[in-house]
């Protein structure tokens, strides 16, 4: 497929290594193959998420593979990030806020030009810029909405200490235009394959050359921490007493239209519950099979919502699929053994729902009712 082409894209995994690196020995080893085939000139664009000097060593596997065979064809290196959100990746893809390349060359930036022309025809931005700043950003653009997330997870904590209402705060905040209202809702923690890993590969990559990111150890540390709020919660609503008790859980993937599983806030959790000696009945639309990796038969599996509420002594809503937002309360208060529910994600009306006699715990909001001795 390489033979005669004008642009080929890297666009393969990157997963984080033991020490938080980035491994790029899939990167490379397209880089290798590319080298080995390529007939005539050629972009080879790094798609995949990659750390600041990525490109150099792309370009060397690309000159080490011509070499060995004899082969003199130019070729340049460039950077394209992708800015895609799980769930919404074609949409994103279509409609960029802004497309970002890191070139060297000026041909480079011609087949380029040339590549994204219908995108530019639509007024999408195209940014050129040199290639580590491009390698830069999507690092930076990843840990910047990772730290409004861990930033607001702690005012939330705060509000909760203060008897704030970190929802009033959060509106109060957003209006802002400095701010805005995106990325700035409380909850139980960041997971999926971008953020987690993006923030650990770029502390590391600091690390490496003698700099030490302090903010974003602090945004990886709130995060972590964030994740056993909701299981806090529960254990200090039943006064630490959970052996025995079943618990249903209503989503189990790291966020909603996405069945990624990687580092999901509901992992925690769930083992957190099941160490106590619970049980867990769990509920997600399309994250079960998944779950099903890192769970096992150690939950169970439910069909719909309400079949996850039976007999259970409280609801756990984990993940704020559009599905989970109106439930019919009074089937829900009639399903579960008591009308508890811990909402991590912030998704219903605390008058509401203690109006009509439920315990209702959720993030950055001080609980209104007594709790059990």
């Amino acid at each position: 497929a390489i033979k005669d082409c004008d642009v080929a894209f890297i666009a393969v995994g990157t997963p984080p290594g033991e020490d938080g690196s980035a491994d790029l020995k899939y990167v490379l080893a397209v880089a290798r193959g590319i080298g080995e085939n390529m007939n005539d000139y050629c972009v080879v664009v790094t798609k995949s998420t990659v750390p600041v000097g990525t490109a150099a060593k792309v370009h060397k596997e690309l000159e080490d593979a011509l070499a060995k065979r004899g082969a003199n064809i130019e070729f340049d290196v460039a950077s394209n990030p992708e800015f895609l959100k799980e769930g919404a990746a074609i949409d994103d893809f279509l409609k960029p806020d802004r497309i970002v390349v890191g070139v060297s060359s000026e041909r480079a930036e011609e087949v380029m030009s040339r590549l994204y022309k219908p995108f530019l025809l639509n007024g999408h931005p195209i940014i050129f810029m040199d290639i580590p700043s491009a390698e830069m950003t999507k690092y930076a653009a990843n840990s910047m909405l990772a730290t409004k997330i861990s930033f607001m997870n702690d005012i939330a904590n705060l509000c909760e200490i203060m008897g704030a209402d970190v929802n009033m705060v959060r509106k109060g905040i957003g209006s802002d235009v400095r701010i805005g209202h995106r990325f700035i809702y409380p909850g139980i923690g960041y997971g999926g394959s971008c953020f987690p890993k993006d923030v650990k590969a770029l502390i590391k990559t600091a690390s490496e050359n003698g700099y030490e990111m302090q903010v974003l150890k602090a945004v990886e540390n709130v995060n972590d921490a964030q994740k056993e709020v909701l299981f806090d919660k529960v254990s200090k609503h039943f006064g630490g007493e959970l052996s025995g008790k079943k618990f249903a859980v209503w989503g189990l993937s790291f966020k909603p239209k996405t069945d990624d599983m990687r580092e999901a806030p509901s992992l925690v959790i769930i083992e957190k519950l099941l160490a106590e000696g619970s049980t867990v009945s769990a509920y997600d639309p399309v994250a079960m099979e998944e779950a099903k990796h890192s769970l096992g038969d150690r939950i169970t599996y439910a069909k719909d919502p309400f079949e996850a509420l039976v007999d259970a002594d409280a609801l756990l809503v984990v993940t704020e699929w559009p599905e989970f937002r109106s439930p019919s309360f009074e089937v829900v208060g009639k399903l579960l053994k008591d009308k508890v529910i811990f909402d991590g994600r912030n998704i219903y009306d605390p008058a509401e729902l203690r109006e009509i006699g439920f315990a209702y715990h959720c993030i950055g909001v001080k609980t209104a009712h007594k709790e059990p001795a």
